[in-house]
């Protein structure tokens, strides 16, 4: 039996469709509003006729079959490609990070048989900080061609590749491909997108002119695209092969428009005191939702029981990233990135970190898995209306059943915030029965990830809490503890802008799940605690703020039973002062301890030779170690403090 349509009769003008596979018409001039929070149900085919306009809000679903239309005509009867009669909208452009949106979904109907033209509103944060940088999409149209972009962004899009190119990435090779002709190149519904900011934004700093014609409901503009969505794609995609090629040391070798892997490739998941090697950058993967719905891509890592499963079980996922970010400079000179959202799997497939695995229509995002053993990922079955990811005991239709591995994945996320409350920074500290205390070894099972240049994040701990002497250098988004053998035991967290961060909020969850709001105990009876510097240790608690009263703080699983033992500390040397690699512009950086005033650094090659040698550093920013990529050595950095501290790191080059 076919579906019925909740009744809309007295919105739409009344027209005599002869055709079958249409159950829902719009007619010419007719207007009709699809609420914010509302879903309008099609049972069967959809069509509007002239200037009819569907203004929608909230969402719409259409459920039909193979023989349904999805249409928009002209008054005459023929195809009408312009858009602007199926809208969907960003209901308000001025806060358009957390504005709710139209959606559309379109399941059964035949591929060839949609020929209606949807107008997707568009608006979003910055990707970079300069007139040089990238703006990251997708691009959910069937067909569209990329010379479109020009006139829908209001600037021209050439086939020169560093002038306003449209880049593509390509998995395999690891290259952003430019189009040679944009008249002929057309759109996939899965590819990551990249568009030349040159003399155009692209983004939401400077709000350009609306290109639809029905004027936007809430003050500020936004950008419009046009396009024939998709219905369900035709099959699963493969993951297999990303990144297969030979980036050479240091990520020094070229790509086949003769440019630097180096410069091209950041991954967050592998750190090591070796960048480039094993399986850094391999089994990468970079996709745009294909829909112009939500996607949930936060159970894709296990099976869910028989008949109420997503159908995705990515069991070698190690983690996804999303929102590439937006590039900060404070007040001192110094930039960092922030906003970028990086979620970590453990091996039974429980997300870890931020655990908001929710990709917006026309956003991208990145894969990482552990090894190049193939897997599928079917975007059909992931499509969802909320905002939030779906619960792990909520399923499509009916209750899902949550994983059967041992144990539950716990994880304490501490939000920065400034002296307004908004948040700047992030880090994550998670345990399970199956996690490995201390430094990670095995690419087949952490759930690591780097914190790259955040303000706070945590450090490699040793096996009876505190600061690992070994690895000073690991500064973590996401660091991991076995529940067993770590607990009451401490991992250090750092803020390096403690005149930025002024307070945490406390975040818990339980195998992804938020506990209840003011909460401390997660299902084991026992919960995460913190201890400020000269300060005692207190219950963290789900949604709590604190003060921020020292650049250090202690972060424990189980409250503590000895504190001397679980506050070890380095001898000697100042454990905040860091030396990263930065693959953005393959080379190190220093990051000085906050307590530092000036410093002095010299770097050695491995005969003893100094090459770099800087007296009196401003230690208020970061400080780029300058050298020549074309050789291939290992130093040793000495970083002396003025109060005569010393920190001595290898690095290879």
């Amino acid at each position: 039996m076919r579906k019925n349509l909740f009744a809309i009769g007295l919105l739409a003008a009344t027209y005599s469709v002869q055709a079958q596979n249409i159950l829902v018409h719009i007619d010419d001039t007719a207007i009709t509003y699809v609420s914010d929070g509302t879903l309008l149900y099609s049972g069967g085919g959809f069509q509007t006729r002239g200037s009819g306009i569907i203004d929608v809000h909230g969402n719409i679903m259409i459920d039909g079959v193979s023989g349904d239309g999805f249409k928009t005509i002209t008054t005459g009867g023929a195809n009408k490609t312009n858009g602007g009669n199926i809208v969907l909208r960003l209901n308000d452009p001025n806060t358009y990070a957390s504005s709710t949106y139209g959606q559309l979904y379109i399941n059964g109907l035949s591929q060839s048989n949609i020929t209606g033209v949807v107008t997707k509103e568009f608006r979003t944060g910055r990707h970079g900080n300069s007139n040089s940088y990238f703006q990251q999409i997708a691009m959910p149209f069937n067909g569209k061609t990329v010379s479109s972009l020009s006139t829908e962004f209001g600037k021209t899009f050439n086939t020169s590749r560093y002038d306003n190119p449209v880049l593509k990435w390509d998995n395999t090779n690891v290259v952003s491909v430019h189009f040679t002709s944009l008249a002929s190149a057309t759109s996939d519904p899965t590819g990551y997108y990249m568009l030349k900011s040159k003399n155009n934004d692209l983004d939401a700093s400077t709000p350009p002119v609306s290109l639809t014609t029905i004027a936007p409901t809430a003050t500020g503009s936004v950008f419009t695209l046009h396009g024939q969505p998709y219905t369900n794609l035709s099959a699963p995609l493969t993951l297999q092969n990303g990144g297969n090629v030979n980036f050479g040391p240091s990520g020094s070798n070229k790509n086949v428009y003769n440019e630097k892997y180096n410069t091209y490739l950041d991954d967050s998941f592998e750190f090591t005191t070796t960048p480039w090697s094993g399986t850094f950058g391999k089994n990468f993967y970079q996709f745009g939702n294909p829909f112009l719905t939500n996607i949930d891509l936060s159970r894709i890592g296990y099976n869910e029981s028989a008949g109420v499963t997503d159908g995705n079980a990515v069991s070698n996922i190690w983690g996804i990233e999303y929102n590439p970010g937006t590039v900060i400079t404070l007040a001192n000179g110094s930039t960092y990135a922030t906003g970028s959202i990086v979620q970590t799997f453990d091996t039974n497939g429980i997300p870890v970190g931020d655990t908001g695995l929710i990709i917006k229509p026309m956003q991208t995002f990145k894969i990482k898995l552990r090894d190049n053993s193939p897997q599928t990922l079917n975007f059909n079955t992931l499509r969802r209306f909320s905002g939030t990811v779906r619960a792990a005991s909520t399923d499509y239709s009916v209750v899902a059943a949550k994983t059967t591995s041992t144990g539950t994945v716990k994880q304490l996320g501490v939000i920065g915030l400034d002296v307004n409350g908004k948040e700047l920074s992030r880090t994550y500290y998670v345990v399970s029965p199956t996690f490995t205390t201390g430094h990670q070894t095995s690419a087949a099972t952490s759930v690591q990830a780097s914190a790259g240049k955040n303000m706070i994040g945590t450090f490699e701990e040793a096996l009876n809490g505190g600061y690992d002497n070994n690895y000073l250098n690991y500064w973590l988004y996401i660091n991991e503890a076995n529940e067993l053998n770590f607990k009451g035991k401490n991992v250090k967290l750092v803020n390096y802008y403690t005149d930025q961060v002024t307070s945490y909020k406390f975040e818990i969850k339980e195998n992804a799940e938020p506990i209840a709001n003011g909460a401390h105990a997660l299902s084991s009876g026992i919960g995460f605690y913190y201890k400020a510097p000269n300060g005692t240790v207190q219950e963290a608690k789900q949604g709590q703020i604190i003060p921020v009263t020292g650049a250090e703080y202690d972060l424990y699983y189980g409250e503590p039973s000895n504190i001397v033992l679980a506050t070890t500390e380095t001898a000697g040397a100042s454990p905040r002062t860091l030396v990263i690699y930065d693959p953005s512009i393959a080379n190190y950086f220093v990051r000085f301890d906050p307590n530092w005033k000036k410093a002095d650094i010299e770097v050695y090659d491995m005969s003893g030779k100094l090459v770099i040698s800087r007296k009196a550093v401003d230690t208020s920013r970061d400080f780029v170690i300058e050298l020549d990529g074309k050789i291939k050595n290992a130093y040793v950095v000495k970083v002396v403090s003025d109060k005569g501290e010393i920190v001595n790191t290898k690095i290879l080059k």
